[in-house]
């Protein structure tokens, strides 16, 4: 029998428009292009991954990282939930092996931040947005 072996491979994040927000991704937060497919239609296939991320596996290219499909509001309903995905609640978290460093380059990038950075039992962090108001931790745990 086989052992079960999954992974999230992708997170949807609704966008206002590709472009900008590959823009921002890979140009304020350093993001990588991991791919852009035309689709037709308008619609495309985008996938961004932050530096380095390949996880645990880090021989096997992609297999174990989590990207995010920057996917376009084409109804009402999707429009509005650009920047409020979870209902105000920080909806991703963004581990980092040098808090401080990342935080100035993303200050320095001009990137919002909601509040000051502040140390916690379990690591430091600060909540800070994107293009369009999705709110992020931006982390790094005691352990690394």
């Amino acid at each position: 029998m086989t052992n079960v072996q999954q992974h999230i491979g992708s997170i949807a994040l609704v966008v206002k428009d590709y472009d900008d927000a590959i823009e921002f991704y890979t140009q304020k937060l350093n993001f990588e292009l991991v791919e852009d497919t035309n689709l037709g239609d308008g619609k495309r296939w985008v996938l961004i991954s932050p530096p380095n991320s390949n996880g645990a596996n880090s021989n096997e290219t992609n297999s174990c990282r989590t990207n995010l499909l920057l996917a376009k509001a084409t109804t009402p309903e999707q429009m509005s939930a650009i920047g409020n995905q979870t209902g105000g609640r920080v909806f991703l978290f963004l581990h980092t092996n040098d808090f401080w460093r990342d935080y100035n380059l993303m200050l320095s990038k001009g990137v919002t931040f909601n509040e000051e950075p502040r140390v916690e039992p379990y690591g430091t962090v600060v909540v800070f947005e994107d293009l369009y108001g999705t709110k992020w931790d931006l982390l790094q745990l005691n352990n690394q």
